[in-house]
C-alpha cells in the first residue's frame, strides 16, 4: 500500500453542522468515515444510534467504517449492515465467542474488524487473526474523544505486524486516539495501514488540507 488510509472519526464532528461536515469530507481525500457507537456499558459514555446514523449513511459517500463500543455488538449485526456498512469492528473484551461473530459479520457481507483496548495485548489474536480484515488499535482509552495518545501503541502496532506478517493474514491495522500529524507519522513508520483521526481532522482550520497532509505521511 503506498499511502496510508485515512478514517475522521464522526465522534469529533460538529453536531450543529453535521452535513457540512460530511460534505467536506466528502470532497477530501479521505478513504472511509470512522463511526464509533457507544452503549454506556461498555464504555462511559453513549454516541448516536441508529436513526442519527442512517442520516450519516445517507450524506456520506465514503465508506462506513462502523467501531461498536459496545456489549453484545452480534445483536447489532443486521443494523450495521443495513447502514451499508463495509467494516463492522468489535472489541476482543466484549466478544465471549470472537470466532463466531466474525464469521457472523462476514456472513452479512462486511468486512470483519477486531478492536484491542490499550492494556489488551495483541498476543490474544494469534489463533484468529488470519480470519480478520482488520485490527484496530486502541491508543486512547476507548469512550471519549481529544485524549492523549498513549505511547506504547507504536510497540503494539509493531508486535502486530510481526504476527500478521508471520502468519500470512491479510488483516490491515488500523489506530485510533490521539492521532495527529505527529503521532501518525510515527504509526506508519511502525506499520499501521489506517489512521482514525479526529479532532485532528474536525478541529482543523481546513479539514480538507488536513486529511491530505495525513494521507501523504511518509
Amino acid at each position: 500500500m503506498d499511502k496510508v488510509l485515512i478514517s475522521p472519526s464522526l465522534l469529533s464532528a460538529d453536531f450543529g453542522c453535521l452535513k457540512d461536515d460530511l460534505l467536506k469530507v466528502n470532497q477530501s481525500e479521505a478513504d472511509w468515515l470512522h463511526i464509533d457507537i457507544m452503549d454506556g456499558v461498555f464504555v462511559p459514555n453513549i454516541s448516536f444510534g441508529f436513526p442519527v446514523l442512517k442520516y450519516v449513511a445517507e450524506l456520506c459517500e465514503k465508506p462506513l467504517d462502523v467501531h461498536l463500543m459496545i456489549v453484545q455488538p452480534e445483536k447489532f449485526i443486521n443494523e450495521v449492515k443495513a447502514l451499508g456498512a463495509m467494516m463492522m469492528n468489535v472489541h476482543y473484551e466484549a466478544c465471549t465467542h470472537l470466532h463466531r461473530v466474525v464469521q457472523q459479520i462476514k456472513a452479512a457481507g462486511m468486512k470483519a474488524g477486531v478492536t484491542l483496548n490499550p492494556a489488551t495485548p495483541v498476543s490474544v489474536l494469534k489463533d484468529i487473526v488470519e480470519d480478520l480484515d482488520m485490527v484496530l488499535l486502541m491508543s486512547v482509552n476507548p469512550g471519549f474523544g481529544g485524549q492523549k495518545f498513549i505511547p506504547h501503541t507504536l510497540k503494539k502496532v509493531a508486535e502486530l505486524r510481526e504476527l500478521i506478517d508471520s502468519t500470512g493474514s491479510k488483516a490491515l491495522i488500523e489506530v485510533d486516539g490521539g492521532v495527529n500529524l505527529e503521532t501518525g507519522k510515527s504509526l506508519v513508520e511502525a506499520g499501521a495501514d489506517v489512521l482514525v483521526a479526529g479532532n485532528a481532522v474536525f478541529k482543523a482550520p481546513d479539514m480538507i488540507a488536513m486529511i491530505h497532509d495525513l494521507k501523504n505521511l511518509k
